[in-house]
């Protein structure tokens, strides 16, 4: 067994012993070689553990992968009003050498760690396992396969071209320039078809029976997203030149192979599987995200997939929960922690009014300890300041929060309505008169969303004629799911939309304060939810909540908004928004040059001149 098979099998076993208890007494770890290893089903996924293991790594899905990658978009933007590393991030203003992610363990390389023991899964049980004739071992190829697939698309979102590694690493192969992510993409689309035939559905084994683990769900579900992302739009260097410096042009794949024509049939197909005989159904929209701050991993409900962080590691909630700051019965701890993105501060007039996704998605609260007493209360944000209310402290009831660096909340990687819209994409482009060209697909995530108002939902839906109508729709319908979750920037960029949109939105931002129908004071009371948690109720945000300073609306318990003086202050002004500087990207950036993160310096510099970045930087 060479060095490098030794490293990651090992780390393989230890991951496995820390989840799973089996008697390994009869020969030492140290002396397991690659037949003992892929041979044994137990030893086995072991191995795949440790590929599961990288997203924990200190730098990266934990710590720089998952805080930076997906915003800014129409949708989501990162809250602050610094010009630093971390703003040039979010701002299409990064550079090689950006000190947040210029890391010899950052994203790029851990990301490749997973696919080196991905490989190494692949090709023991290729060689040794024998799955052709044992499905045990046929289950666990597919899952390696799937989950090579999940890293090579983390790596395809945040960095465009990179190097095709589908082999253990020879001495002959540990330096080498990047491919044409066409040739990645071709790759992983065979080897998910090739996984259909031996994974099982959500439940449906004892390896699926959590979201933690991959299914066929994800298989299936990520062959679509590999298939509209490989047939969609991107920056690209010009054909021949990937890895020479070529600063590239937005354009579609000239590979006769990744077309819709080709691909959406088979992906349609997948998606179908999915709905039809997975199990998978929609949640109630506030069960839903409960759940997920609760640990909820129950396999065969809504999620499919979950970045698999322990319970004690990820910083999801640190990053992207509604606000605390200071000490609070939720967070408890003297340092803020939460609100550092959140929805752009005009995506809650997105909604309609019966939309019950408005007030999970869009929080414009944060907690607050007003009285010096270590109880906290919500208290209006500011007109600039919105949170993603997906994700809240006071909602990780089973498992609380302690205050510390890492929370265990276990973001959402790919669940049910995405199936369904990407279905809906799909069917609306090739005309599948079976979904009435995907319409049946969009009412059906419209309709949970007005769960109690169905009826608007499907004249939403009725009131829509012809493709173009349904692909706007679907395009303003993933703003409105999946806000917070990250999708955002990779759609804009298949669909060839990414700077218009941010263009869009940044103009509706800046005419926030000239609506005439809301404001321009704020009027907000207190109440509880079914747990007792203390909650806020505004008005004066609604359209139609225009008010006044001296009368309140009708009932008991308003209080109008004050400024630090105590004084009653103009909520919705031009002040609002000028002392947050709201800046999706500076004048002189276009961010359709910068769809991409670069190799970092670190990794083109250990690169031993083998790497070399495109795209002007």
């Amino acid at each position: 067994m060479n060095i490098i098979k030794g490293i990651f099998i090992s780390a393989g076993i230890a991951a496995g012993m820390s989840l799973v208890s089996c008697d390994l007494t009869t020969e030492s770890k140290s002396t397991f070689d690659d037949t003992t290893v892929f041979s044994d089903p137990t030893l086995t996924e072991y191995q795949l553990y440790s590929i599961y293991e990288v997203f924990g790594h200190t730098n990266g899905h934990r710590g720089r992968y998952l805080p930076w990658y997906g915003y800014n978009t129409d949708i989501e933007w990162y809250i602050s009003n610094t010009q630093d590393a971390k703003s040039q991030i979010a701002q299409y203003q990064i550079t090689v050498n950006n000190s947040q992610l210029n890391l010899a363990d950052g994203p790029y390389n851990e990301l490749f760690a997973g696919i080196e023991r991905a490989n190494l899964a692949i090709k023991g049980i290729r060689q040794y396992g024998d799955p052709d004739n044992r499905p045990e071992m046929a289950a666990l190829l597919g899952e390696a396969l799937t989950m090579r697939a999940v890293l090579y698309t983390e790596l395809l979102k945040a960095f465009g071209e990179v190097p095709a590694r589908f082999e253990p690493v020879t001495p002959e192969t540990i330096y080498i320039n990047k491919s044409d992510r066409d040739v990645i993409y071709r790759q992983l689309l065979a080897d998910l078809e090739e996984s259909f035939d031996y994974m099982a559905w959500p439940g449906q084994s004892a390896a699926t029976m959590t979201t933690d683990r991959a299914s066929l769900a994800l298989a299936k579900g990520l062959y679509a997203r590999l298939a509209l992302m490989a047939s969609g739009y991107a920056l690209r260097p010009d054909d021949g030149l990937v890895g020479t410096g070529n600063a590239g042009s937005v354009r579609l794949s000239e590979d006769a192979e990744l077309t819709k024509e080709k691909l959406y049939p088979k992906a349609l197909a997948a998606l179908k599987d999915v709905i039809a005989n997975s199990g998978l159904e929609l949640m109630d929209y506030e069960e839903l995200w409960r759940g997920v701050n609760n640990m909820d991993l129950t396999a065969g409900k809504e999620v499919i997939w979950v970045i698999p962080f322990s319970n004690s590691r990820g910083r999801w909630n640190y990053t992207f929960a509604v606000r605390n700051n200071g000490m609070t019965q939720f967070s408890p701890t003297s340092s803020n922690r939460g609100g550092q993105a959140g929805p752009v501060p005009t995506l809650y007039w997105k909604y309609g009014e019966n939309d019950v996704r408005r007030d999970i998605s869009c929080v414009n609260f944060e907690w607050e300890d007003k009285d010096g007493n270590g109880t906290a209360e919500p208290y209006p944000a500011g007109l600039a300041n919105w949170y993603f209310g997906k994700y809240r402290f006071e909602w990780m009831e089973n498992y609380p929060y302690t205050g510390g660096n890492d929370d265990g909340v276990k973001p959402v990687w790919m669940r049910y309505s995405d199936i369904l819209l990407m279905a809906a994409e799909i069917a609306n482009e090739i005309g599948d008169t079976d979904s009435n060209n995907g319409k049946d697909y969009l009412l059906e995530v419209r309709e949970r969303a007005y769960r109690g108002n169905e009826s608007e939902a499907q004249a939403y839906v009725d009131g829509l004629s012809g493709h173009d109508a349904v692909f706007n729709a679907i395009v303003d319908e993933r703003a409105l799911e999946f806000v917070g979750e990250f999708l955002r920037k990779a759609d804009l960029i298949r669909w060839n939309i990414l700077k218009t949109k941010l263009d869009g939105a940044q103009g509706e931002i800046e005419n926030m304060v000239k609506r005439t129908d809301i404001g321009p004071y704020l009027w907000y009371r207190y109440g509880q939810d079914s747990k007792g948690v203390a909650t806020i109720e505004m008005y004066g945000l609604n359209p139609g909540e225009i008010t006044t300073e001296s009368v309140s609306p009708e009932g008991a318990g308003w209080q109008i908004y004050t400024n630090s003086q105590g004084v009653a202050s103009k909520y919705v002004s031009e002040s609002a928004l000028s002392n947050k500087k709201v800046l999706l990207y500076p004048d002189d950036v276009d961010p359709d040059t910068r769809q991409w993160w670069p190799i970092f310096e670190t990794s083109i510099t250990n690169s031993q001149g083998a790497l070399v970045n495109d795209y002007g930087f």
